[in-house]
């Protein structure tokens, strides 16, 4: 099996003092920067979603949806956090490039599907942001698609707009087939 790793929206909207700030998400980056070093010294392929909106985003409330701006492309919300180490030979995704679509999945509306079969990848471990609407619908996405993934659960964290949101999205994770795993066990794995 070829592993790649697939880091999700770890945009600074996203991030302490973001316009959609997730509570606890400065904290991933160390976890998630480890194992991006871990899968580079190991060459294995790295890919980075991010949202990439443009200012009339469906999503965004002004246009009826249930969000502030967020992630608007290239503004500073929109960056990669500023401690994220994304290496020169990454592949990065944009998603929800479309004003009228919603791309919660760094699957719809992109390459990613066709960049992992060139790249051979047949199994996925993946982080990020958001557990219950980024993470989630990537994790589904790429099930469908017949890939075994693996959600690294401490390099996760949801939005929980209702209290338990990112606790049932990983149980529907794990009852699809993904693997709940720590980002310790594939460091281990990869240094033996």
């Amino acid at each position: 099996m070829r592993t790649a790793l697939v880091v999700v929206d770890v945009q600074r909207d996203f991030c302490d003092g973001g316009t959609l700030a997730v509570v606890g998400a400065d904290a991933l980056v160390p976890k998630i920067n480890a194992v991006i070093d871990a899968f580079s010294r190991a060459s294995l392929p790295i890919f980075f979603t991010r949202d990439w909106h443009p200012s009339n985003h469906i999503s965004f409330k002004a246009q009826g949806g249930p969000w502030p701006p967020h992630c608007v492309r290239g503004s500073q919300g929109a960056a990669f956090h500023p401690r994220l180490k994304v290496p020169p030979k990454a592949v990065v995704i944009d998603k929800g490039i479309e004003p009228d679509s919603e791309a919660y999945s760094g699957f719809q509306g992109t390459d990613l599907a066709k960049r992992l079969k060139e790249n051979n990848v047949d199994e996925m471990v993946i982080g990020g942001l958001t557990t219950d609407y980024c993470v989630k619908e990537t994790v589904l996405d790429a099930l469908d698609c017949g890939l075994t993934v693996s959600v690294l659960e401490d390099c996760v964290r949801g939005v929980d707009q209702r209290a338990g949101d990112s606790d049932q999205a990983l149980r529907e994770m794990a009852a699809k087939g993904a693997r709940l795993i720590q980002s310790s066990f594939v460091l281990a794995s990869m240094t033996r």
